[in-house]
């Protein structure tokens, strides 16, 4: 080996050398940066934070989403180490000062009060506050609120807030984002698992003076959500100024009073619900091409006139929600159907009849789509059977005739349909919607079908209606449905006795049970199995034996024109809610139960007629 061959290797040592220690120098700083570095937050705010946890409960069912967790446990008080504030979870800080500026506690299991001395009002530098989806025990919104004038995020929604909201609000000039919604009493949410959301309970009232001050002094809000808060007011005019404002959620806050029409052509606007004000009327402008608009709830409200065919500019719009309002237009506006890219669709109990446009075969994007309680005319058109993201069909109470399409079976995201009292004719296979694995509520009773069933297990429903569908055999596939809510079978011509398996069939979730009109006989178990059952119907049958006695949760119970026979049940006094009690036309004897006179003052229909009752009227 020469001496140039000598040097050569003793470089190229020198040079892997060097590419070593480079290598290592690169793999340490990686290590080091991926290890991020938080800023120390100072003493008092991380005992202030700590104060706030231990005022509080972890408890799952404070928060009501599925993806809750207490982000809380990572704060703890170790010393030593890196154990700064802005390293725990749902804490965030000022990269220079170390001040802990945003607190995210969204769906964090917290359960507990809040009041005006709370070490959350020691954390004056916040921007960001989330306390939303916990259960704060009906506290008031605290008025130490105004302790963040920094403060541009405010989130205190699904969190059991009560009481008057805070004039204090309106200090916070800052605020762009505001969101208020959804404090419902989850008591009598929970005691009434029936009522719609919109009949739940509202916590929070806003003076209609707070209103307008929120409106005059934050005017750099993008959203504001005050749904179910009670305003009790009018809007004042004043939010049309509110020129950054991109979402606008004012649903079932008791408006009334005429909507400020401009509103409407905020320019950043692309998100509107007035949902559920009664009293709110109002009517739509000329919509313009540079509108931003994304969704448009009126849904429930008073509004009026004629829908303009300058919506259809709304190139963007995704939600359109007119139901139950009084727009007058005799067809089903065609021109719908240029708006592409609709997935909500919902221009129910209005006055729009005559057949469904064809133009809106162009809505393939839709997910929803309801034109109940209307005057739809003519046959449901196939091509319905091409909207392969559908999810909610709701063409009830109308007058449309013709079969239904077989294109339904195409539906495969079908979760709902509802066909009920329409003038539909045919025969419809049960094989129709065995691919839609999906559906869960099938709404086909009081037209003139021919439901024709299979003797095989199905998805399970929640709702299943085949009222007035010639069954001549009490359905045999209902034997496997574990979470039946409502079913109705009557008018059909079904004879013989119930089936044993139907006693153990959703004895836990069936709230609703209407079987009259057929040909039934036998007799009932002595007391209804299903516990949480409101309503059932008996009406119109040949049952025999003795009267079957409900569950205490029941509202309604209509037994007459049978062959009940025997005294009534002292345990039907049980029933402390009742609304309708018809148990005429039996042979029903006896004393009537002195109890029957403890009714609540909800009793508005008691029918005992056509019997054999002797003594003294309660």
């Amino acid at each position: 080996m020469g001496l140039l061959d000598i040097s050569i290797i003793r470089m190229v040592s020198k040079l892997v050398l060097v590419l070593l220690l480079f290598h290592h120098v690169v793999i340490a700083t990686s290590s080091y940066s991926s290890q991020k570095q938080y800023p120390s937050c100072p003493d008092g705010e991380k005992s202030a934070l700590l104060q706030f946890k231990d005022s509080f409960t972890i408890d799952k069912s404070a928060s009501r989403s599925t993806d809750a967790y207490p982000k809380v446990s990572s704060w703890k008080p170790a010393k030593g180490g890196n154990n700064t504030c802005c390293s725990w979870e749902g804490v965030e800080c000022d990269e220079k000062t170390g001040h802990v500026i945003g607190l995210d506690l969204g769906s964090s299991c917290l359960h507990g009060s809040i009041n005006n001395n709370s070490s959350l009002f020691r954390l004056v530098h916040l921007q960001r506050l989330n306390l939303s989806d916990n259960n704060f025990n009906y506290s008031q919104i605290p008025a130490s609120i105004r302790n963040f004038p920094s403060l541009t995020h405010l989130d205190l929604s699904t969190s059991v807030f009560s009481g008057q909201v805070p004039s204090e609000l309106s200090l916070l000039s800052k605020l762009t984002y505001l969101n208020l919604a959804l404090n419902l009493d989850r008591l009598s949410e929970d005691k009434d698992h029936q009522s719609s959301e919109e009949e739940n309970y509202p916590l929070l009232k806003l003076e209609a003076s707070d209103l307008g001050s929120l409106v005059q002094n934050l005017t750099s809000l993008e959203v504001l959500s005050l749904s179910f808060v009670n305003v009790s007011s009018a809007i004042p005019h004043s939010m049309a100024n509110l020129s950054s404002l991109t979402a606008l959620h004012l649903r079932a806050c008791h408006l009334f009073d005429e909507f400020p029409v401009r509103i409407f052509q905020l320019p950043n606007l692309e998100s509107l619900s007035v949902r559920y004000n009664q009293e709110l009327t109002g009517y739509f402008p000329e919509f313009n091409q540079s509108s931003l608009l994304i969704s448009l709830k009126v849904g429930f409200a008073g509004f009026f006139g004629t829908i303009p065919s300058s919506i259809q500019n709304l190139h963007s719009l995704q939600n359109f929600d007119v139901a139950q309002c009084n727009f007058s237009e005799g067809l089903v506006p065609s021109f719908l159907g240029n708006l592409r890219q609709l997935t909500y669709l919902d221009i129910s109990a209005n006055k729009f009849g005559g057949p469904i446009p064809d133009s809106l075969a162009n809505l393939t994007q839709l997910a929803t789509f309801r034109i109940s309680t209307s005057r739809l005319t003519g046959p449901i058109p196939s091509w319905l059977g091409n909207f392969s993201k559908l999810e909610y069909l709701d063409f009830a109470f109308n007058r449309l005739n013709g079969s239904v399409p077989a294109s339904f079976s195409n539906l495969t995201n079908l979760q709902i349909l509802y066909l009920q009292l329409n003038s539909l004719s045919g025969v419809v296979e049960f094989q129709m919607f065995q691919n839609l694995q999906f559906l869960f509520q099938l709404q086909l009773s009081w037209n003139g079908l021919e439901f024709v069933t299979v003797n095989s297990t199905v998805q399970q429903f929640t709702v299943l209606g085949l009222s007035n569908c010639s069954l001549t055999e009490f359905p045999s596939f209902l034997q496997y449905q574990k979470g039946l809510e409502r079913l109705e079978i009557a008018g059909n011509k079904i004879r013989g006795q119930v089936p044993n398996w139907m006693w153990n069939t959703s004895i836990e979730t069936l709230v609703y049970l209407d079987i009259s009109g057929n040909f039934f006989s036998g007799q009932f178990p002595l007391v209804l199995p299903w516990v949480n059952l409101v309503g059932i119907t008996l009406s119109s049958n040949m049952f025999h034996g003795s009267l079957p006695v409900p569950p205490p949760t029941m509202l309604e119970y209509t037994a007459t024109d049978n062959n009940f026979t025997g005294e009534i049940s002292s345990l039907l006094c049980n029933m402390k809610n009742l609304q309708l009690l018809d148990l005429s036309k039996n042979k029903l004897s006896g004393m009537l139960p002195q109890c029957l006179g403890n009714f609540s003052d909800d009793l508005t229909l008691l029918l005992l007629g056509n019997n054999s009752f002797h003594g003294v009227i309660p």
